[in-house]
């Protein structure tokens, strides 16, 4: 492979970067109070170390001058801020510097893993920030993905048919406004409900199964690195626990045992590193049918009084049973937003009540502008 002028000055380029990190980390190292957070700063320098020396290496194999080194304006800012304020409030930015060097490295064939290393700083920082303030979960807990998992559905279904309960009311509001036939009214809303719900299950669809397909991409991607660079892959999930809060000689215990079982390494390098959980990435199929149906119910609720009932009693049945509906909904939104039930009842209502009224308006006015 021929080395040109412009592949000498990215390795000077990189080599320098590389030299910011090694910098940073340090101060970070020298700056935080806790012993077992500092040794994690320290690994993450010994790491950029071995990436420099090997852009060093490669200036060297071909002639060229290492450059000298002096730390920039931004190391030495985040070093201030380190040394005043403390490592945890500077975290997310130089998570974020790490997650963008991983980027500067693609298509580089000279750089080998070093998008991954850079990749595992990122998600080995990030886990630092989140237990930074409080002690540290258990680390193999399945109990937290099964919460998860149930509370998301829940949450799912009780706004999915809150959304198909709203609109649907709106559209029914509207078209009385028209002063139209109840029948049509009553096309009207089965064709809003029909409609709606294939939108709803359409879009979650295509959500979910874009999403799982890069789940699987990344987690694809880590049975890869796992089978070209299993000691850094190891090292890399020693990191993250000693993150959590493990003394560093458990944490690389734990991590050797881990990676020693293929079958289970990939399962916990997902959740620890990606924070997925291999068997729950979701059901495209499912997740459509759950939003179709959600969907459903709520929007079959403004519909229903026209089917037991005609003339004004449709009507007032309608507006009665979606206010009873939507305080009811709108309560049970408390369950995650932590408010009063009563405040989120009427705070639902209201707002029912102003997006129905809104449409009724509107149905009124193309309904005297249609009939004059």
């Amino acid at each position: 492979m021929t080395v040109t002028q412009a592949d000498l000055q990215r390795y000077s380029e990189n080599y320098l970067k590389e030299q910011d990190g090694i910098a940073l980390y340090r101060a970070m190292a020298d700056a935080e109070k806790d012993p077992a957070r500092a040794e994690v700063f320290a690994k993450l320098a010994k790491a950029e170390e071995r990436h420099a020396a090997k852009w060093a290496t490669l200036l060297k194999a071909n002639s060229a001058v290492v450059p000298s080194y002096r730390p920039g304006s931004r190391v030495r800012i985040l070093g201030w801020f380190s040394r005043n304020f403390g490592t945890q409030h500077i975290l997310p930015v130089v998570s974020g510097l790490e997650l963008r060097d991983q980027d500067a490295y693609v298509g580089q064939a000279e750089a080998g893993g070093m998008s991954a290393d850079e990749r595992a700083h990122s998600r080995t920082l990030r886990v630092m920030q989140l237990h930074g303030e409080t002690r540290p979960d258990s680390i193999l807990n399945p109990d937290r993905w099964k919460r998860a998992g149930y509370g998301g559905s829940l949450r799912a279904a009780i706004f999915g048919a809150n959304d198909g309960l709203l609109s649907n009311f709106s559209l029914v509001m509207g078209v009385n406004g028209a002063n139209v036939e109840p029948r049509i009214v009553l096309l009207t809303g089965v064709a809003g409900l029909i409609a709606g719900a294939c939108s709803m299950a359409a879009g979650e669809y295509v959500s979910v199964k874009s999403q799982r397909e890069l789940y699987e991409a990344q987690i694809a991607l880590e049975k890869q690195e796992l089978e070209m660079s299993p000691d850094e892959e190891k090292e890399e999930l020693s990191l993250i626990y000693q993150a959590k809060g493990i003394s560093a000689k458990q944490a690389e215990e734990l991590a050797e045992r881990i990676i020693s079982n293929p079958e289970t390494a990939i399962d916990t390098l997902a959740r620890e590193e990606l924070g997925l959980d291999p068997s729950s990435l979701g059901s495209p199929v499912g997740a459509a049918v759950s939003s179709f149906a959600a969907f459903s119910v709520g929007a079959a609720i403004p519909v229903i009084p026209y089917f037991l009932l005609t003339g004004p009693a449709a009507f007032v049945g309608s507006a009665v049973v979606c206010g009873i509906s939507l305080f009811t909904v709108g309560s049970l939104i408390s369950v995650f937003t932590g408010r009063s039930l009563i405040y989120s009842g009427l705070r639902m209502l209201g707002i029912g009540a102003l997006a129905a009224g809104v449409t009724f308006a509107i149905g009124r006015l193309f309904g005297v502008t249609v009939g004059g």
